[in-house]
């Protein structure tokens, strides 16, 4: 029988606020230049900022260049170039406050993206979920998310 996953808290240091979350994922995407220009763009509203270029030599044979996106400290979203398989992920990034999403999703869209949902509460979620939703360059699903009660606000 497999137990369920216990999740732990984690603090950013620049924002001191606490959330669950993964370690790291990557992307692979058709054009990493194209790409690195789109989500230098979009994530900056949310305090993500492109941080690290990780040069594959540097790994294990056939490890990829990786272009990262981090804030708080850490580096938590890679893009390496390839062939891009956008009905295998969606990606959720979390906002602050609807404001943030707002910005996010007018960003992500003046950078290029294709819009799926506009900003506004997912009611088929829960009425307090605020989120927006669009495709990457690539077609990856993206969304831009505030749940109040994640905030200590109900």
């Amino acid at each position: 029988m497999r137990r369920p996953l216990k999740l732990q808290a984690a603090t950013t240091s620049s924002s001191q606020r606490e959330y669950y979350t993964l370690d790291h994922i990557f992307l692979t995407v058709i054009d990493a230049t194209r790409s690195v220009a789109f989500y230098t763009a979009a994530l900056a509203p949310l305090g993500i900022v492109n941080r690290l270029d990780y040069d594959g030599r540097q790994g294990p044979p056939g490890h990829p260049d990786l272009k990262g996106f981090g804030a708080g400290g850490r580096v938590f979203f890679w893009l390496r170039q390839g062939v891009a398989a956008p009905q295998s992920a969606h990606v959720g990034f979390v906002a602050d406050s609807r404001a943030m999403v707002d910005a996010a999703h007018a960003a992500a869209m003046a950078a290029g993206a294709s819009q799926i949902h506009p900003p506004g509460p997912q009611l088929h979620y829960d009425p307090r979920y605020y989120a927006a939703q669009v495709r990457d360059p690539d077609g990856y699903s993206l969304e831009f998310v505030y749940k109040s009660w994640q905030h200590g606000h109900e």
